[in-house]
């Protein structure tokens, strides 16, 4: 996987142990010479995954609206930062650049980020693997949800295993590499 696209919030969380998450993957992923590619943010764990990253020698895309520029502080630091007019470009450009999906916890935006990721595999948009990074079982409704969906025949059975789940970035990226849709 040369990069991959994470999604997670620009707040840091209730808890230490989510920028500890975020800042684990952030290392994973350099050690392993795979490209983070990301929103851009320098605040909250968007901000965590990519200091760690670029502390330990690796590349680090962001993806900015230009709107969100000034408001969440985009990073100084980065390989490179590509600003979009809209949200719809952000998205779009990071799934262009991605090899696979990350989503870490954070908030509705993340959220969203990852259903409709989920969604574009559903349909036969892309066949990458998506993850969730389970810090602390946050996304253990998620699971819970898909699961419900599943069962309940409102998508198809084959689906069920899109999402890739891990509590540890190393055997989340393991599973990654074994991935096969």
């Amino acid at each position: 996987m040369k990069g991959l696209a994470v999604y997670c919030g620009s707040r840091n969380g209730a808890s230490d142990i989510y920028i500890k998450g975020a800042k684990s993957l952030g290392f994973e992923l350099a050690r392993r010479k795979t490209t983070l590619i990301y929103g851009g943010s320098s605040v909250g764990m968007m901000g965590a995954v990519a200091d760690s990253v670029l502390e330990a020698g690796g590349r680090v895309i962001g993806v900015m609206p230009r709107f969100l520029d000034e408001r969440e502080r985009s990073h100084k630091n980065l390989s490179e930062l590509i600003i979009v007019e809209s949200m719809h470009e952000r998205k779009a450009k990071m799934s262009e650049l991605a090899d696979g999906f990350i989503a870490l916890p954070g908030g509705p935006g993340t959220l969203e980020e990852f259903f409709e990721i989920f969604t574009w595999a559903q349909v036969g948009l892309h066949h990458k693997p998506i993850g969730l990074l389970n810090i602390n079982h946050y996304f253990d409704p998620i699971v819970n949800l898909i699961n419900h969906i599943a069962d309940e025949h409102f998508m198809d059975e084959k689906h069920r295993s899109l999402a890739l789940v891990d509590e540890q970035p190393e055997g989340l990226l393991d599973q990654f590499i074994q991935y096969q849709q």
